[in-house]
């Protein structure tokens, strides 16, 4: 996997709008991701998504490439929608769903959210809020004036400030209860898409009575209206009452299905656990293939490369047709400053998955690395960063690659590209601006670099 965490490669989330499994909707301008905030980009754990994801994409009628699933890099169990096209998943989710239907559960509840049009319609509500708030305001600093020139007699200075906090309260009530509505239809939509393609809705139920537990012990002090979403125990109760009815309840995930599933929860422990917290979760005893995969990455991140290779060749015996086994072999001899052992592995890797534009990153890295001449690697980036205009570290190769071959235009242009693709706009502004002055006006690579240097993004309020 083209990971650099090491192994997941990440790159810096700058501004999420977001309605949130867990946390509900905000205004837009309250939903800027902390900076910092890391995507791990995984080709196996993306074709799984997606494989989890396309039945449901068509069940809702959002349509199959319309929407992208982003893994974020944290702990927290957590998933959330931005802008209409992006689900955001945590990797504390996939970790801590143990079967695909938890997560496909919680993702069509996200999808519900696509299909309803949550976001553009809470925005409309954000903006009628607002309006409600400046009148108001208005009317309370009205009636302020008024107790002011009466001098305030007969407590009419604290009925005035009561003028002006009510009507805000009540704004914050409508707003919680427009929301919470939100957040029914979402879970009823969900249960629908799960009914169209014959999955049951108990992981989301699973899920739900997970967040249940969590603030069981605090429920006595929570207000129910001042809630973002229904009370875990109405929640569960409605779903219930949704997922018994489904002919399809019962029905558990594939066995193939569930053996994916746990190997990308163990990949995701390899990498972003510890070597001793991976020895815990999967001690030696564990001779399953999820244990040992976990084993032979926690492995390669911390011990001598020789152990790890021993341990992923075990893995390829075990099933020699699997592509990320053979990618985990590359990114190991890659990893290790072993560039032209890199090579195989991930030709062989590429072979089985051929259409995996990470795997065919990591096989340009390796190219260009030493691995093989810089041509030969601009020829596998271009193929790769043609079909996944998000991958910015293609973009970075390639624009090495070109600079190999003394080709300084087009390599400005691919290092634009790859500040465009991490969210640095101002950078690939610039850059792009020099790319431009390289090419002939209205030829390809120039109208490239003019989109790129006249983009400006939206705004999000």
């Amino acid at each position: 996997m083209p990971m650099q965490l090491p192994g997941l490669v990440r790159r810096t989330v700058a501004a999420l709008c977001a309605l949130s499994v867990l946390a509900g909707p905000l205004p837009a301008s309250a939903q800027t991701a902390p900076r910092g905030m890391s995507v791990i980009r995984d080709a196996e754990i993306e074709a799984l998504l997606r494989d989890y994801m396309t039945p449901i994409f068509r069940a809702s009628g959002v349509g199959e490439g319309v929407v992208d699933i982003t893994i974020i890099n944290s702990r927290e169990f957590n998933a959330f929608v931005a802008d209409g096209r992006r689900i955001f998943v945590n990797t504390g989710t996939l970790i801590d769903s143990k079967t695909p239907n938890e997560v496909i559960g919680v993702l069509a509840h996200e999808t519900g959210h696509i299909a309803g049009g949550h976001l553009a319609r809470l925005r409309q509500q954000v903006d009628n809020m607002q309006t409600m708030a400046i009148v108001a305001m208005l009317l309370g600093m009205g009636a302020m004036a008024g107790a002011a020139v009466s001098g305030g007699r007969n407590g009419t200075g604290d009925a005035a400030m009561g003028a002006v906090m009510a009507p805000q309260q009540m704004i914050q009530r409508t707003m919680l209860a427009y929301v919470r509505t939100q957040e029914e239809a979402a879970d009823r939509a969900a249960v629908s898409y799960l009914n169209k393609t014959g999955q049951s809705a108990k992981g989301m139920l699973t899920t739900f009575r997970r967040f249940a537990q969590q603030v069981a012990f605090s429920k006595r002090f929570i207000d129910p209206y001042a809630q973002t979403h229904p009370m875990p125990q109405e929640r569960i109760e409605a779903l219930e009452h949704l997922a018994e009815q489904s002919p399809y309840y019962d029905k558990v995930d594939s066995p193939a299905l569930q053996a994916r599933h746990d190997l990308m929860r163990a990949k995701l422990i390899g990498f972003t656990d510890t070597p001793a917290a991976v020895g815990r979760r999967y001690p030696p005893s564990d001779d399953s293939l999820p244990a040992r995969y976990a084993r032979a990455i926690a492995t390669y991140r911390s011990a001598p490369l020789p152990g790890a290779i021993a341990q992923i060749d075990g893995l390829i015996a075990s099933q020699p047709n699997n592509p990320y086994f053979h990618e985990l072999k590359g990114q190991a001899y890659l990893e290790n400053g072993r560039p032209k052992e890199a090579v195989g592995p991930l030709r062989r890797a590429l072979a089985l998955a051929p259409n995996a534009s990470l795997i065919r990153t990591m096989l340009g890295q390796a190219l260009n690395a030493g691995g093989g001449d810089s041509k030969t690697a601009m020829s596998e980036l271009t193929r790769a960063t043609a079909v996944d205009t998000k991958n910015a570290d293609g973009y970075r190769e390639l624009a090495m690659a070109y600079a190999k071959q003394n080709k300084i235009p087009e390599a400005d242009l691919a290092s634009a590209q790859a500040a465009f693709a991490s969210g640095d706009y101002g950078t690939a502004r610039q850059i792009a601006e020099r790319a431009k002055r390289g090419f002939k006006q209205g030829t390809p690579n120039w109208l490239k670099a003019d989109d790129i240097a006249t983009y400006t993004p939206p705004k999000l309020n």
